[in-house]
């Protein structure tokens, strides 16, 4: 226990000295699945790597990851091989495109959803020893409710709830949001209003979260995006691209770039939760 305790105040403080500048941390989540919550993350991760930004997209649905079978990315090794000891976190990143670097996890394993405290430990020491210097990191959390999508969530800058309009969503994306916020301290969120008919459709869906929420919960939200339904959508993911890499000029593409640009401008804050190495600190003391 002494041992992982001084591995991890280790790890820490050389992740400390390795990114000085800090990291802006969004973590991407909708509490129910099929919400287009990855396509959220992936669109949003090109676009702002479009715009010059270094983007690193950690696929934290660890038992069910496919972020890289979405971009049709050829995938050796991930994330369970760094936890294992067998290589490093630089040696697993696949680069996508615009740059991005992605860090696969597994897919069909229930022991990467169940990480041990020396895992918790192993995946500090593989952050802190991470030499790709990045600007903005992505979180694609896995969906519900689960403790460790609670983890990411809570360990974020920024939550990003993806919501449609469906029942079942705005019910779910209620639910976690009230856990978050009453058990967990996440007062801010920032909505995206995804696969609407129309910008009025989306706005209507905010109010119809926003009016359970303002009645039964303490917190601030903000539509930062209204994506529209786009067949061109459906075509990208068969052929195992994105939107706004293969259709850039369609509706939904041009709503993940005008989201990228409001995205840089969402503020690092100046204390130490705006470094990376407080993200994995909290992500895994919680």
């Amino acid at each position: 226990m002494i041992n992982t305790v001084l591995d991890q105040a280790s790890g820490l403080r050389k992740m400390s000295q390795n990114n000085n500048n800090g990291v802006k941390v969004i973590a991407v989540t909708g509490g129910k699945g099929g919400v287009g919550k990855t396509n959220v993350s992936l669109n949003t991760a090109i676009a702002l790597g479009q715009l010059g930004n270094r983007v690193l997209v950690l696929d934290a649905d660890l038992g069910l990851a496919n972020c890289d079978v979405m971009l049709g990315l050829r995938v050796e090794r991930n994330l369970s091989h760094v936890l294992s000891g067998e290589c490093e976190l630089d040696e697993i990143l696949v680069e996508g495109p615009a740059g991005i670097k992605i860090v696969p996890a597994t897919s069909g394993s229930q022991s990467m959803v169940e990480l041990s405290p020396s895992e918790h430990a192993g995946l500090i020491r593989a952050f802190s020893e991470l030499n790709t210097e990045f600007d903005i990191l992505i979180v694609d959390t896995a969906a519900g409710i689960s403790d460790m999508v609670l983890s990411f969530s809570r360990a974020a800058q920024d939550v990003m709830v993806v919501v449609c309009d469906e029942p079942s969503s705005i019910t779910d994306a209620y639910a976690l949001i009230k856990v978050l916020s009453r058990e967990h301290g996440v007062y801010k969120f920032k909505i995206v209003a995804n696969m609407v008919r129309s910008m009025r459709e989306g706005q209507e869906l905010f109010a119809k979260l926003s009016k359970v929420t303002d009645r039964f919960l303490d917190v601030s939200m903000e539509l930062v995006a209204t994506v529209p339904y786009d067949e061109n959508m459906r075509k990208a993911t068969r052929r195992q691209k994105v939107i706004v890499d293969l259709f850039p000029s369609s509706p939904a593409a041009i709503a993940f770039k005008t989201l990228a640009t409001k995205a840089v401008k969402w503020p690092i804050p100046n204390q130490p939760s705006g470094h990376l190495e407080f993200f994995i600190e909290k992500l895994v003391n919680g």
